[in-house]
C-alpha cells in the first residue's frame, strides 16, 4: 500500500547518487520528504517541461485526487492503489500547457474525507514546521497535522518542494491546511476553476484549489486555471464570469483609486458568530492585530451578524456524505477499484456480497463512516429530516452571506447592491493551531476543524487563508486569517489578502 512512497525513496536516493547538480525542489524533496510524507510519488528525473508559457520555472504539485495520466492517481485508498489515469485533469492539462514543472503529487486524506490527513493508506502527513524555540533535529521536531484533506500540498509548500501546489476544497480542505502549515490557500468561487478530471466526493461542493507560497505566486496560478471548461457540466459560463469581473472591478474602483497601500472606503466585515466557545484564546490578539493594520490603512470595519452559521457543520455532514455515499457506489470491485476474490472455500450468495468483500478491504475507516452517514441520510425514511433539511439549511446560510455583501450576486437574475453592506469578510481560518498527531483518539474533535471554513463552502463563495505572524500568543505554531468574498470576486479576495500579507511581514522584517 506503500508502494508509491517507496517508489519516491527510491528515485530520490538513486538521483542523489547519479546527478551533482539537481533542481532546489528535488534536492528538498529528498531531504525533507521522509520526514514529511507530503508527496506520494516524485517525478522522474527526464520529467520537465519545456513548453513556453506564464508558469515556466514555477514548481507545482498535484493532489492525489487530480487526474495525471503520466503518475498514479490513487486518492490516497486502497481502492485505487493502482490506478493510473488515461487522460490529464482540465487542470493538470493547464498547468503542462503554461510551463509549469509538476513535481508529483501530494498525499491527502483518503477520497478528500478529513480535516487532519490521517486518513490516507500512505500514512499521515506530518506538519513541516518547528517551532523556533525547539532545540531538536528538525526531523525529531514534534509531530503535528497539517491539516487536511490537503495536507500533503500544504506541507510540500511550507517545506519548500514546490511553489505551489493543486488541492481540492469541499469544506475547509485548502484553507485549513494553509491555516496549520502557514502558507496561503485559496478556494475560488464554485465553478470557476473547471473539476473535470478531478475525483468527485460532494460534487455540489468541491472547488479546485491553490496553495502557494505566497499570495502572489496563487494569483498567478490561479489566472491560469480559472478558464471556462465547457467539459465540466458545473462550469459558470463565460457571460457569467464577465458579469463578475465588471462587479467586481466597479465595486473595487470605490478603493482602489486611493492608491496602493490605501484602503479607503473599504468597508471589510467582521462575523460575530466566528468566534465559537471553541476558538483558542490565543488566535484572537493577532487577528486583532491584522484588524488594526487594516484601519490603518483606511478600511472600515463593520460587525456583521451571519445568524445560521450554527447550523453549516451540521448541514454540511449530511449533504457531503449523500453526496459521497453515491459518488463512492461506482467502486465495486468489477466496474471500478480494488477488487478481493473470495477465498477458494467459500462461496458468494449475491453480487452485493461480491461488492462488499472488496469495498470493506478497499475503502478504509473514515470513508465507510461516512458512506454509512450519507446512505442513511438518503433513505426514504431519513430524506426529509436530513437530507432536504440540510438543503433547507444550506440555502439560508447562503441568504446570510448576500445579505451583508455590498457587492450584487452575478448569479442571481437579479440584484441591487447593499449600500449598507461590506466587500468582504475577515474571520479566523481555524479555532486552532494545528494539533499533535498522537491527540487524534477518534473523537469529534476531528470534525468540528472545519466549522469556520464551511459556510463559504455551502454558499459557493470565494475565501482565501493567509499567514498571521508568529508571535508571543499562543503556542507559537501557524495560525491563517481568511477573507471571503462575493462569488467571483477572487480579485477583490486576492488583493486584501496581499495587503495582509504585506503588513504581517512587516512585523516580522
Amino acid at each position: 500500500m506503500r508502494r508509491c512512497l517507496n517508489h519516491h525513496r527510491r528515485l530520490s536516493s538513486r538521483s542523489l547518487a547519479t546527478t551533482t547538480a539537481q533542481p532546489s525542489w528535488r534536492s528538498a524533496v529528498h531531504n525533507k520528504n521522509a520526514s514529511v510524507n507530503a508527496l506520494v510519488y516524485v517525478a522522474p528525473e527526464d520529467a520537465g517541461n519545456a513548453t513556453d508559457g506564464l508558469l515556466n520555472g514555477m514548481t507545482v504539485a498535484v493532489k492525489d485526487n487530480i487526474c495525471t495520466k503520466d503518475m498514479p492517481t490513487t486518492c490516497s485508498s486502497a481502492m485505487l492503489r493502482d490506478f493510473k489515469s488515461p487522460l490529464d485533469a482540465t487542470v493538470t492539462r493547464l498547468l503542462k500547457d503554461s510551463g509549469a514543472t509538476i513535481i508529483g503529487k501530494a498525499n491527502c486524506d483518503e477520497f478528500g474525507m478529513g480535516s487532519l490527513n490521517v486518513h490516507s493508506v500512505h500514512g499521515p502527513v506530518v506538519n513541516p514546521y518547528q517551532h523556533p524555540s525547539s532545540a531538536a533535529d528538525w526531523d525529531a521536531r514534534e509531530r503535528r497535522s497539517a491539516g487536511g484533506s490537503s495536507g500533503g500540498s500544504a506541507a510540500a509548500v511550507a517545506a519548500g518542494m514546490c511553489d505551489a501546489a493543486l488541492a481540492t476544497d469541499t469544506g475547509g480542505s485548502v484553507r485549513l491546511p494553509a491555516s496549520y502549515c502557514g502558507v496561503v490557500g485559496l478556494k475560488p468561487s464554485y465553478g470557476v476553476i473547471s473539476r473535470w478530471g478531478v475525483v468527485s466526493f460532494a460534487d455540489s461542493l468541491d472547488c479546485v484549489g491553490v496553495i502557494g507560497k505566497d499570495v502572489a505566486s496563487t494569483s498567478k496560478l490561479f489566472g491560469v486555471l480559472s478558464a471556462f471548461d465547457e467539459r465540466d457540466p458545473t462550469a459558470a459560463r463565460p457571460t457569467t464570469r464577465e458579469k463578475a469581473r465588471e462587479l467586481c472591478s466597479e465595486h473595487m474602483s470605490e478603493w482602489v483609486s486611493s492608491g496602493p497601500g490605501n484602503l479607503t472606503n473599504l468597508r471589510i466585515g467582521i462575523p460575530q458568530e466566528y468566534f465559537p466557545a471553541s476558538l483558542d484564546s490565543s488566535i484572537v490578539s493577532p487577528f486583532r492585530r491584522v484588524v488594526r493594520a487594516l484601519k490603518n490603512r483606511g478600511a472600515t470595519v463593520l460587525p456583521v451578524s451571519l445568524p445560521n452559521t450554527s447550523y453549516a457543520l451540521s448541514a454540511y455532514y449530511v449533504i457531503a456524505s449523500a453526496e459521497a455515499s453515491s459518488n463512492l457506489a461506482r467502486y465495486d470491485g468489477v466496474q471500478y477499484g480494488l477488487h478481493v476474490p473470495f477465498p477458494p472455500d467459500s462461496i458468494a450468495r449475491s453480487p452485493g456480497e461480491v461488492y462488499a468483500h472488496s469495498r470493506t478491504a478497499g475503502f478504509g475507516a473514515e470513508v465507510k463512516r461516512r458512506i454509512l452517514l450519507g446512505t442513511y441520510a438518503l433513505t426514504a425514511d431519513a430524506f426529509d429530516n436530513y437530507f432536504l433539511q440540510a438543503q433547507r439549511l444550506r440555502r439560508r446560510i447562503r441568504d446570510d452571506f448576500m445579505r451583508v455583501f455590498r457587492v450584487p450576486n452575478p448569479l442571481a437574475r437579479s440584484a441591487s447592491p447593499h449600500v449598507d453592506g461590506v466587500h468582504l469578510l475577515l474571520h479566523p481560518s481555524a479555532v486552532r493551531t494545528a494539533p499533535r498527531l498522537d491527540e487524534q483518539d477518534g473523537s469529534l474533535d476531528a470534525y468540528t476543524q472545519d466549522v469556520l471554513t464551511v459556510p463559504a463552502s455551502l454558499a459557493g463563495l470565494p475565501a482565501l487563508s493567509v499567514p498571521m505572524a508568529v508571535g508571543v500568543e499562543g503556542d507559537g505554531w501557524p495560525l491563517g486569517v481568511s477573507v471571503v468574498g462575493q462569488w467571483g470576486c477572487e480579485t477583490m479576495v486576492l488583493a486584501v489578502g496581499a495587503e495582509i500579507e504585506g503588513a504581517e511581514r512587516a512585523l516580522q522584517s
